[in-house]
């Protein structure tokens, strides 16, 4: 497994367990709490900010792991690389368009605060799952 893709693991990793911790924060609140007393900002904020921490921690220890097994491997990206990685972008951006105009469309309509960010919120998790899932098959797959 070449260095970019270590990456992509890494960062589907941590953006994965960030948004189960904040869904576990969050969503038993949504029960019996009016949506204008949920606690959900800084909930948000330490969970991007742990999985930011998360998947740099994890690729690190991942890449000192495999250069300690292999230290013979290239890790710079080459060109297929990059073609997988503006693969994934552009299919990461899609989800993140769509999240931010359904926070644009909140917005309009007047919506919480809460129903705001969590819109952003999903549509940043879907870029980054949907992309990362997109340069995977890229890697095992290639392109046709």
């Amino acid at each position: 497994m070449g260095y970019s893709e270590r990456i992509t693991w890494s960062q589907l990793i941590a953006s994965s367990v960030g948004t189960v911790v904040y869904l576990a924060i969050v969503l038993p609140q949504l029960g019996g709490t009016p949506v204008t007393e949920i606690e959900w900002v800084w909930p948000m904020i330490w969970t991007i900010l742990g999985a930011i921490v998360l998947s740099i921690v994890v690729s690190i220890a991942w890449g000192i792991a495999a250069g300690m097994r292999d230290p013979e491997t290239e890790h710079r990206a080459d060109q297929r690389d990059r073609e997988i990685e503006w693969f994934g972008d552009r299919t990461g951006q899609a989800f993140l368009v769509l999240g931010s105009l359904s926070a644009l469309i909140l917005a309009m309509v007047s919506a919480d605060w809460f129903w705001i960010g969590n819109a952003l919120f999903l549509g940043f998790f879907l870029s980054a799952l949907l992309g990362g899932i997109a340069r995977l098959v890229g890697y095992r797959r290639g392109f046709q």
